[in-house]
This record gives C-alpha cells, sequence and structure tokens, in this order.
C-alpha cells in the first residue's frame, strides 16, 4: 500500500511555513516557463460561463457549476503533473499533463463524483436558504453579491457563511493531499480521503492558514478580476503540490514509520 496509513503520522509544519511554501509555488509556476496558465486560462473560461449563464439563463447555473466540479480535478491534475515532471528533473510537457489523470482515472473519477455530490447538497441547501431568509430577486452575479451582503440581509448571511462553512470545511478535509497523492502515488480514493484527513488533523493551524491563503487568492480573482485567476490557479495547483510532497513522507519512509509503529 503506497498511501498514507492512519498509524503514521504526516510530517509537522509551522504555519509560517505554509507562506514559505507559496513562494516555492510561485518559483516552480517561474521554472515551468508559466505552462500552468494553460490551466489558469481554463478555469478563466470556467469562471466566466458561470457568471455568463447567470445572466442569462440562471436555471442552468446549477447543472453547469456540478460540470465544472466534476471536471475540476482533472483540470487539477495537469497543474500537479507540471509540478510532478519538473520534480523529476524532465522537460515539463503540457501534452503529458493534459492526460495525467489517465494513470488512475479511477479513483479521481470517483474523488470528482464526491466533490460533485457534496456541491449538489450545498446547492439545495443554499436554495432552502434563500426562501426562508432572502427577500430579493438576484437578476446577476453583482447584484447577488450586493444584495446578499446588505446589512437587511445580515442574518441570511450569517446562517448561509455558517452552513457554508461547514461544507467548505469538509471539502478541504477530504482534498488536501488527495489529488496530488492519487497522482503521485495511484493511492485509491478512499486512502487519499484518511491521508488528507490525517494532514489536516496533525497540522490544523498550517491548514488553516493555507486554506485562508486559498480563499483570498482564489475569491479575491473571481469578485475582483476574474482573468488574475489564469494566474492565481496555478499558483495554488503547484503550491498545493509542494504541501503535499513537505507533509507526506516518502513511501520508504512511510513503510519504516508503519514497521516502527507497529512494534
Amino acid at each position: 500500500m503506497n498511501a498514507l496509513p492512519l498509524t503514521v503520522a504526516s510530517a509537522s509544519l509551522a504555519p509560517s511555513a505554509v507562506f514559505g511554501l507559496l513562494a516555492d509555488g510561485a518559483r516552480e509556476l517561474r521554472s515551468t516557463r508559466f505552462t500552468g496558465l494553460v490551466y489558469g486560462l481554463i478555469f478563466v473560461l470556467m469562471g466566466q460561463a458561470i457568471f455568463t449563464m447567470y445572466a442569462h439563463v440562471w436555471q442552468m447555473t446549477m447543472g453547469l457549476t456540478a460540470g465544472f466540479f466534476l471536471m475540476g480535478p482533472f483540470v487539477c491534475c495537469g497543474i500537479y503533473d507540471l509540478s510532478r515532471q519538473h520534480g523529476l528533473g524532465g522537460s515539463v510537457s503540457v501534452r503529458q499533463s493534459l492526460i495525467s489523470w489517465a494513470r488512475n482515472w479511477k479513483a479521481i473519477a470517483f474523488f470528482a463524483a464526491i466533490l460533485t455530490f457534496l456541491m449538489i447538497v450545498w446547492a439545495r441547501v443554499s436554495v432552502v436558504l434563500f426562501a426562508l431568509f432572502a427577500s430579493h430577486d438576484y437578476v446577476d452575479v453583482s447584484g447577488m453579491l450586493m444584495k446578499i451582503a446588505s446589512v437587511s440581509n445580515l442574518p441570511f448571511l450569517m446562517v448561509w457563511a455558517g452552513v457554508g462553512f461547514v461544507f467548505a470545511s469538509l471539502v478541504f478535509a477530504m482534498s488536501v493531499v488527495s489529488m496530488p497523492m492519487m497522482l503521485d502515488r495511484g493511492a485509491d480514493t478512499i486512502e487519499a480521503i484518511a491521508a488528507s484527513a490525517v494532514v489536516l488533523w496533525q497540522n490544523p493551524l498550517a491548514m488553516l492558514t493555507w486554506a485562508l491563503l486559498i480563499v483570498l487568492l482564489i475569491g479575491a480573482s473571481l469578485v475582483f478580476f476574474l482573468p488574475a485567476l489564469a494566474i492565481t490557479a496555478p499558483l495554488v495547483g503547484h503550491t498545493t503540490w509542494k504541501v503535499y510532497k513537505a507533509l507526506v513522507p516518502p513511501a520508504d519512509a512511510l513503510h519504516s514509520n508503519l514497521k516502527v509503529a507497529l512494534e
């Protein structure tokens, strides 16, 4: 078994070290000749499609978003594979990264399906919360954000944000290192999710710092300047790979540590 056993601790990481890993991710983006921007542009197009769909046929937005959640892990695999190729010392190939998910497609597809299911559940909960608390028609995304954040909608905003935090925390706990692990080691979905849970449990402050940085980078891009996602998405992807490498011991170390733990 190449995945992280639940009985083996992950490496420890100080919260301040996350900023160093972010800097490493930025250097990797540059060292790979910014090839990750190919995937960043895909995320920009995905985001623009959601905004456009909401403005014209808002009823289709949830289905489109579900499709993107299903696609997202496959797109992220490409960014992780660029880091993997760079770490192996070989030339970086975008073409190879495009099909990197095929090495463990069953586990990655199952993980994508789990994320999609959680997104659909969250979307249905949001609809109920909107019906119970909100008192406006939201004709476009910007109007929706402005009205949701208004003082008159403060009770709704608090409940909605609280429930959203629970869903977001669950997804983050499942995905801290799971995708890189499935790509790098051929781990199955459950093993990778378990490894992510161990990493989060044993490094809560560092992972909270990393989660806040993701929200800041991706959220600011989505809200203020969507094209910035072309940079921030691959930056987060490369840094996620660095987090995985920093926190999940090599396979040979895992086996040695497990042997010691069992003795």
